[in-house]
């Protein structure tokens, strides 16, 4: 969802989760992936062949 350009709140909303928790979440993400922000995360997932 994050590579298809959906909001955190769409996110939330589609997911059935707080805003709080997907923020949580995409900060692990983000953190993990050595990024600083959404645009660098996808760019990461689609160099290991994810979110075409």
């Amino acid at each position: 969802m994050l590579a298809s350009g959906k909001s955190k709140a769409d996110i939330a909303r589609i997911l059935f989760l707080s805003l709080k928790t997907v923020k949580n979440h995409l900060t692990n993400v983000f953190a993990k992936l050595q990024v600083a922000d959404r645009a660098q995360a996808v760019v990461r997932a689609r160099q290991a062949g994810l979110g075409e």
